[in-house]
């Protein structure tokens, strides 16, 4: 692999970390399996790629994209919440609605930003290479998301938000409003979801209406790999190894792709998808056993 190729794989498993970050939200800390993030992802994308193109300042349209997809999770659970749909299918609806969304946002299937001003511009003019200096940028975008999310775990709404997840009925109890806390913690997850797809966008050079597609996978990928290798005992803990899984989950795909003597080609990067995601949901269990195993033999 080459040293551009690791510094590639570095930079977008940054931007899934923001991913895997929203996907905890949802499916660790609310319990809520959520399929919008397929369609907010391309959401906040095509969002900031036509304000850019439209001449609004990078930044705000960055800003834009967020809440567009705190606007997307919101109506997941409002769905799930007020009209009682169950949590899966409601999150399919809006998916599946985002979709045409996207398209009318963008007025056609992608958006160009070559040539346009975004958020990395001037990242680019720092002295060093651009392989190094976007990746760095990335890192401390990261970086300021996770502090600013471990502090609002770890506030009152943030308690309570992990209450409502772990049991909503002794939350309610407690007078906790169970149904406005879901409806946060979503806003939150599908606006870092669509967070990432902004800068994805911004960094590739378009926003297209089909680049959500699987997004889902790769967070719950980067979710279970992160929980494999290391400890989520602490929410620190647990969103350090969100970040670590999707850049290690990110660095597996690009060696599998360039490593010759495997043999894999672009067009295999689902079959890869498909094979890690299995290995992270299995590896636990195996850990598991085979730590009951030793500890029955030392008995």
């Amino acid at each position: 692999m080459t040293l551009i190729a690791f510094m590639g794989a570095i930079e977008t498993g940054l931007l899934f970390g923001l991913v895997a970050m929203g996907v905890y939200i949802s499916f660790r800390i609310l319990d809520f399996p959520d399929l919008t993030v397929d369609g907010s992802f391309p959401l906040g994308a095509a969002i900031s790629a036509t304000a850019i193109v439209s001449g609004i300042n990078p930044w705000l349209a960055t800003g834009m994209a967020l809440i567009g997809g705190a606007m997307a999770g919101s109506l997941t659970a409002w769905l799930n919440v007020r009209l009682k749909i169950l949590h899966l299918l409601a999150s399919i609806l809006v998916m599946i609605a985002l979709y045409s969304i996207n398209l009318r946002i963008m007025g056609k299937p992608n958006v160009a930003l070559l040539g346009e001003n975004t958020v990395l511009t001037p990242v680019e003019a720092w002295p060093m290479i651009y392989y190094l200096s976007i990746p760095l940028a990335f890192a401390g975008i990261v970086a300021v998301v996770m502090g600013l999310l471990i502090l609002f775990l770890k506030s009152d709404i943030g308690l309570s938000m992990r209450a409502t997840g772990a049991n909503a009925r002794m939350a309610r109890s407690h007078g906790v409003a169970t149904g406005w806390i879901t409806i946060l913690g979503m806003a939150v997850a599908n606006a870092l979801v669509a967070l990432a797809g902004s800068l994805f966008a911004q960094s590739q050079g378009s926003a297209d209406v089909t680049m959500g597609v699987g997004v889902i996978v790769i967070g719950l990928a980067a979710v279970i790999g992160g929980e494999a290798i290391m400890s989520t005992r602490t929410v620190v803990l647990a969103i350090i190894a969100c970040v670590l899984g999707a850049i290690l989950y990110r660095l597996a795909i690009a060696f599998a792709l360039n490593a010759d003597f495997i043999g894999l080609k672009a067009q295999d990067l689902n079959l890869i998808t498909a094979v890690l995601v299995t290995i992270a949901i299995v590896l636990p269990g195996m850990k598991t056993n085979w730590q009951a195993k030793r500890r029955g033999a030392r008995l």
